[in-house]
C-alpha cells in the first residue's frame, strides 16, 4: 500500500506540483516538452498535468496506476525534458543510483524533500520523520544534494526549504523563482 493513512495532503500537493511543474518547463523554456513522474504513485499529476496540456508520462516501480492508465513512461520513449519526484526522495534507500536512473530519463530532476535543520531536530519535534508510519528513511541538507548535483555535472536551484531544481544546463534562479510566484497566482 504506496499511500499511508497519515497523507492527508495528496490531492493538495498534487495540485500545487501542477503550479511548480509549469513554473519549471516555463524557465526552461519547454512549456510542450515531455514530463515523467518517476515516483508516479496512482497517477494524480501525471493526470492533472496532461489537463491543462502537458506530455505527461508516469513511472513507478511502487505503485500500482490506478488514474493515469495508458499514460506509462516506456523506455523507448521521446526523451523528456524533466523528470519529477515529488515526496520520494526521503523514502530511497540509495538516492545516487535513483538520481542515476531518473537521468537515463531526462537531464533535468524536479523533486521535493523537506531539509533537515542543523542540528538536526529529535524525532518528536519534527513530523516529518513520519515516525507513525516509518517509509521515511532519509533527511537531506542542502550541501547534501549539492553533492549529489556536482556528482553528476548539474546545477542545483533550491529554495532551501523543500523544492529541489537538478538541470542539466544553467538557469537562472531568480528566473525560477519568478516563475514559481507567477504559477502559484495563475496555475494554468
Amino acid at each position: 500500500y504506496v499511500m499511508n493513512t497519515s497523507d492527508t495532503g495528496i490531492m493538495g500537493r498534487n495540485l500545487s506540483n501542477v503550479s511548480l511543474v509549469l513554473a519549471t518547463l516555463a524557465a526552461m523554456g519547454h512549456r510542450k516538452s515531455q514530463v515523467v513522474d518517476y515516483a508516479g504513485g496512482y497517477g494524480f499529476l501525471v493526470r492533472l498535468l496532461r489537463d491543462v496540456g502537458i506530455d505527461a508520462l508516469w513511472a513507478d516501480p511502487y505503485s500500482e496506476n490506478l488514474v493515469a492508465r495508458g499514460f506509462e513512461y516506456q523506455t523507448e520513449a521521446r526523451p523528456a525534458a524533466l523528470v519529477t519526484a515529488f515526496e520520494a526522495f526521503e523514502h530511497f534507500v540509495s538516492p545516487t543510483d535513483e538520481m542515476e536512473k531518473m537521468l537515463a530519463i531526462a537531464p533535468n530532476v524536479l523533486l521535493t524533500t523537506n531539509v533537515i535543520a542543523t542540528p538536526a531536530p529529535s524525532p518528536n519535534d519534527w513530523w516529518y520523520y513520519g515516525l507513525e508510519h516509518g517509509q521515511h528513511i532519509g533527511f537531506y541538507r542542502v550541501q547534501t544534494l549539492k553533492y549529489l548535483a556536482d556528482k553528476f555535472g548539474l546545477q542545483l536551484l533550491t529554495d532551501g526549504i523543500s523544492t529541489h531544481f537538478f538541470c542539466q544546463e544553467k538557469y537562472s534562479y531568480r528566473v525560477w523563482y519568478a516563475f514559481r510566484k507567477l504559477a502559484r497566482r495563475m496555475p494554468k
